[in-house]
């Protein structure tokens, strides 16, 4: 159920000390001022300078004006979130900043336990709109998780059932400053139109649409849940890598769902839908010694060695290249 501002921050119990991923905007702003007044002395803040527009060096100035004037100690890590071809901005961005917040323990903040995003109800409805857009399957539609592991660190939403107006009326009350990201009006890009489109729509349409929308992804979570439970199970008795007799056993659901699991567990990778539908094809034409397999497959390849189903990169990727990280 969609929640205020001061229940999510009532309810939010991390481990301490906690670190607030820090842009400058309204909900970061909201966050940091409340996690600061709630756990004084326990707080630091992490801005990452993404240096795609010129006014984030803006951005960083006001940061550190409002850090000095809350206490509360700030780490910037300036980036490069250049998009490369075939990838798509927000993700580019969304990996930097992740490998800027993982970098904490290399800036003497290796006490962190906890890092506190401010994305909110409205942001979870705009990625679960992006995924069904991009025809996803049950991990998209899972959309956002409030909280998970990553690279020793706790992360931590938790203002995921409050909309972002509440939010803002929160830090209107309390008078804090904050700055307006020039780019979340340009609609060139697909979630700022979907945000300005599409959530007043189905506001006058659907007036719950944040709980029901919302609900629908912790079943779509729940049921993916499962289906890594049965992969699992499978994977154990397939062996790693995977055999591929043993696959062949497989109903078509099931094989999918293993080569999934296997792929993404064992070397960060996520199919695409045309990939996986190649690859189950080989391995049901894999019948004779001399059948051979050689299919791209996310950066690399799958290949047959022997029995069993082996996939490489020609050119390794870094730990959050893959369009799997959180």
């Amino acid at each position: 159920m969609t929640r205020t501002f001061e229940q999510a921050i009532a309810d939010f119990a991390p481990t301490l000390p906690l670190a607030v991923a820090y842009s400058g905007g309204a909900d970061s702003t909201a966050l940091l001022l409340a996690c600061a007044r709630k756990w004084p002395g326990q707080v630091a803040a992490v801005h990452v300078h993404h240096g795609l527009q010129a006014a984030g060096d803006d951005f960083e100035r006001h940061c550190r004006a409002v850090c000095a004037t809350l206490q509360v100690p700030l780490v910037v890590q300036k980036v490069d979130a250049r998009h490369a071809p075939g990838q798509s901005p927000e993700a580019a961005a969304r990996h930097a900043r992740y490998q800027a917040i993982d970098a904490l323990a290399l800036h003497g903040q290796a006490a962190v336990q906890t890092i506190a995003i401010a994305q909110h109800a409205d942001d979870q409805i705009e990625t679960l709109l992006l995924a069904l857009s991009r025809g996803a399957g049950l991990p998209g539609l899972s959309a956002m998780a409030a909280q998970w592991q990553r690279a020793g660190l706790t992360y931590c939403r938790p203002l995921l059932q409050v909309s972002g107006q509440a939010i803002r009326d929160w830090l209107q009350a309390q008078g804090a400053r904050f700055i307006e990201d020039p780019s979340n009006v340009d609609e060139r890009f697909t979630r700022n139109r979907i945000r300005a489109r599409l959530m007043p729509a189905l506001q006058a349409t659907f007036p719950q649409f944040r709980d029901t929308f919302a609900r629908s992804s912790r079943h779509a979570a729940q049921a993916q849940a499962l289906l890594q439970e049965v992969a699992a199970e499978d994977l154990a008795r397939i062996g790693v890598p995977p055999d591929i007799k043993a696959l062949q056993a497989l109903s078509t659901p099931r094989l999918a769902n293993v080569l999934r699991h296997w792929l993404l567990g064992a070397h960060q990778v996520t199919p695409t839908s045309a990939q996986l539908a190649a690859l189950m094809a080989q391995i049901a034409a894999c019948r004779t010694r001399a059948h051979q397999m050689h299919l791209k497959v996310g950066q690399g390849f799958c290949v047959r060695r022997g029995k069993v189903l082996d996939w490489y990169n020609p050119r390794p990727l870094s730990p959050c290249s893959n369009p799997s990280c959180p």
